[in-house]
């Protein structure tokens, strides 16, 4: 099953982020527990570690705070060295759209070959302008 973002204004989606499976993100945000948080959920990046991973939204007001955070995510695991990808279909999607991750900010990524974090901050700025939640579905 997949974790599939997405910010609707209505009826219109907007925007939506296909993260690959709900594995994929805990992937991502184990990285950032035993990393940069010290291996204490939540004590740093709180919107981002705390919220369930499978069902309901981030609020706009909590998108003001989870976009802080992804970026102080992104910009400390750019200097990060690279990490395995965590599933096959990344490898195969990083091989298709020639992705060499040179930090471990870029071994998280989408089903299309972008940066996860950077594509969960867009959806969260989005969701700040918009002034409607990103959904989980």
């Amino acid at each position: 099953m997949g974790l599939y973002l997405c910010v609707f204004d209505g009826d219109r989606e907007v925007e939506g982020v296909d993260l690959g499976s709900y594995a994929d993100f805990a992937s991502l945000r184990s990285h950032v527990l035993s990393t940069l948080e010290n291996s204490k959920r939540g004590s740093r990046f709180p919107t981002l570690m705390l919220h369930a991973d499978s069902d309901g939204e981030w609020a706009p007001g909590e998108c003001e705070r989870l976009a802080q955070e992804l970026k102080a995510i992104r910009d400390e695991l750019r200097g990060q060295p690279p990490v395995p990808f965590s599933s096959e279909w990344q490898r195969d999607t990083a091989k298709q759209f020639r992705v060499v991750p040179q930090s471990a900010l870029e071994c998280f990524i989408d089903v299309d070959g972008e940066l996860a974090v950077e594509r969960i901050l867009g959806l969260a700025e989005l969701s700040i302008a918009l002034r409607q939640p990103i959904l989980f579905q």
